[in-house]
């Protein structure tokens, strides 16, 4: 059984502020342990129900944000940007996925809530409806037949997780006060829950068949009008209103690779102050 972790780090406990989850800082120093030690426990979680090939991709920001040194249980860890399908890499023959440390998407209540982009961007859709990347990630899961098995991160994500993956075990490490605030519940007491939880997910495991849902249609709003315009150099890119663009294609697969580049070239038009 092969069983791929997806771990971002904003839905870690403790975890409450931008300083937190930006490389380099202290901070983000300081949290880093922590993220990986409930990425270490989901580890030993499924490989105490039964799970003996467990692929960890570092799906945070650089992606290279985990400390393999502080596993204590086997685990191979993708490492490093630029992965064919970022978040999801690895989910290619994979038996089922947990997301880790998860958090809300963009314009919605949730610690740290964004889509993606830290800002900038206010609203996702897919379908038609509004999309956290766990949504996102979710499709991209089912068009390759692999179940996700098990969300963690605040209440809010939780609550999301319901929508895309009503079977998933959820384990709310806190709870939503404000976008920069929670209420945490210990290191410890999250090990624990995530352990556990993990070695109750695996019996959700086994692909499924593929999904073939597509076209897909993702929509994505800007909180600046510029930016709409300079992602339309992408083809099959459009403005779909002031602050707005959509696109549609035949396969998450694709979609989520064009939702890619959308956001890569969104990035690289902000300037530092006026964004």
């Amino acid at each position: 059984m092969r069983i791929l972790v997806s771990a971002d780090m904003e839905g870690a406990t403790g975890v409450t502020c931008p300083d937190d989850v930006l490389p380099g800082g202290p901070g983000w120093e300081r949290m880093r342990p922590l993220f990986t030690d409930e990425v270490n426990a989901a580890v030993e979680g499924l490989h105490r129900a039964g799970a003996r090939e467990i692929m960890v991709n570092d799906a945070h920001w650089s992606m290279r944000n985990l400390m393999p040194e502080r596993f204590e249980w086997p685990a191979t860890v993708i490492s490093g940007r630029h992965k064919d399908l970022s978040m999801m890499e690895g989910v290619q023959g994979a038996d089922a996925v947990v997301f880790l440390g998860y958090h809300a998407g963009a314009g919605l209540e949730g610690v740290l809530a964004h889509t993606y982009l830290a800002n900038t961007i206010t609203g996702v859709w897919l379908d038609g409806v509004r999309a956290s990347e766990g949504r996102l990630n979710a499709a991209v899961a089912a068009e390759f037949g692999v179940p996700v098995i098990m969300v963690t991160g605040d209440d809010k994500t939780i609550e999301d997780a319901e929508g895309y993956a009503p079977k998933a075990v959820g384990i709310a490490v806190k709870d939503y006060i404000s976008r920069y605030s929670a209420a945490c519940r210990t290191p410890k007491w999250a090990i624990r829950a995530i352990r556990k939880g993990a070695a109750e997910a695996v019996a959700l495991a086994g692909r499924r068949e593929p999904v073939q849902a597509g076209p897909h249609r993702i929509e994505v709003e800007f909180d600046a009008e510029h930016l709409a315009g300079a992602v339309t150099v992408i083809p099959g890119v459009e403005r779909d209103g002031e602050r707005r663009i959509a696109f549609e294609l035949p396969t998450m697969y694709e979609a989520i690779r064009c939702f890619k580049a959308v956001t890569t070239i969104a990035s690289a038009a902000m300037e530092d102050h006026y964004g």
